[in-house]
């Protein structure tokens, strides 16, 4: 059955839109399908006990992604989380292609919650009707840090209020991913740039 009803770059044609958003879709679908990878374990992932999504919403800095497509050579990544007027909520995924001084790249989504019991398993989409999983697997008591994957491993986030976190904040979120079966190996650290100048959307 086909699913129903928040990791990324505006381009100067709309064809080139489209293509992003259709490639992103289509490897956020991937997702739910195959076996898990990037972790050493075939434990299921866990997500926090419950997410309370106002507080959850505003600006998000990458820290650690893994490798995918979409995001490649993209560098001071952002997402921002707003609520919509039908109830959803609005995805803005920023990144500077190259380097953080490079051009700015945005593509705009829509996400809706899939486990109404926790509020931590959520489904994203940037194009037409493909829905792909965002999970939040651990989440900082005062929602600083947030840990993002998805059931298939493909797939991982680390992300922070602020553009970069401390050594031992950073050391002790890769243990939690190491927790969860996660090959934190394979982890690529974005570069932020320590003030962005590219407003909230």
């Amino acid at each position: 059955m086909q699913r129903q009803e928040l990791r990324m770059p505006v381009f100067g044609e709309n064809m080139v839109k489209r293509s992003l958003f259709v490639a992103t879709s289509a490897l956020l679908l991937g997702s739910c399908f195959g076996p898990a990878i990037n972790r050493v374990s075939d434990a299921p992932l866990t997500v926090v006990s419950n997410v309370e999504i106002d507080r959850y919403l505003g600006r998000w800095y990458e820290i650690a992604r893994l490798p995918n497509q979409f995001e490649k050579n993209c560098e001071g990544v952002t997402a921002d989380y707003s609520l919509r007027d039908d109830g959803l909520i609005k995805v803005v995924n920023t990144c500077r292609k190259g380097g953080p001084g490079g051009e700015v790249k945005s593509a705009e989504g829509r996400a809706r919650i899939a486990d109404k019991l926790t509020n931590a398993k959520l489904e994203v989409s940037f194009f037409g009707p493909f829905w792909g999983d965002y999970w939040i697997l651990w989440l900082a008591p005062d929602y600083s840090l947030s840990l993002v994957g998805e059931p298939s491993g493909r797939y991982l986030w680390i992300l922070s209020r602020t553009p970069t976190l401390e050594k031992g904040v950073l050391q002790d979120a890769i243990s939690r991913l190491e927790s969860q079966g996660y090959d934190t190996d394979k982890l690529y650290f974005t570069e932020q740039p320590p003030v962005p100048d590219f407003p909230t959307p």
